[in-house]
């Protein structure tokens, strides 16, 4: 089975903003990488697109085509709790350092840890790797690829955050 995951475009928030699961726009340069995103995927025939619900990577997949994938709130980017829409620098969070020293396992913000991340992802692909189907499309956030890169053997949980995923490019597994 091959898996395209693409990432959205760039967004409409100040750097060193947290945003995981806040539903951010995109920013003015959409239809410039938009343009580059569905040309680059202009050759692909996939029999079934998922998309996260929220509306950066909707949009992008409507922009390509795509204008009713299927939407799964398993391919939504970390859950930052109380951090989101607040600037990384301003939090005062005792919790913070803590995060930084164990964010795979320790929940950011009273919202969601990468562990928890990469387990929800691991199940929908586990769901979608046994669908039947065998060209998949996801448009989706840098955090599910990464980890999405760690269920395929890729590279360890601990190495996935560093991981570059830039904004809309494609990356491609195959099972």
């Amino acid at each position: 089975m091959k898996i395209t995951l693409i990432r959205h475009t760039r967004v409409a928030v100040e750097t060193g903003i947290c945003y995981g699961w806040s539903d951010v726009g995109v920013a003015p340069s959409f239809e410039t990488e938009a343009s580059r995103v569905k040309e680059n995927i202009s050759n692909e025939q996939f029999d079934i697109v998922y998309s996260s619900p929220l509306s950066r990577c909707r949009k992008l997949a409507a922009f390509c085509g795509f204008h009713e994938p299927i939407l799964d709130d398993r391919l939504k980017e970390l859950n930052f709790g109380e951090w989101e829409m607040k600037k990384w620098d301003d939090l005062t969070d005792p919790r913070l350092e803590l995060w930084y020293k164990d964010w795979i396992h320790l929940p950011a913000g009273g919202g969601e840890s990468y562990e928890n991340q990469c387990r929800r992802v691991a199940q929908f692909l586990d769901e979608l790797r046994h669908s039947g189907h065998t060209d998949a499309c996801i448009f989706t956030h840098r955090g599910v690829i990464a980890c999405a890169m760690v269920y395929a053997g890729i590279c360890p949980i601990e190495e996935s955050f560093s991981i570059e995923v830039d904004y809309g490019s494609k990356n491609v597994l195959e099972f």
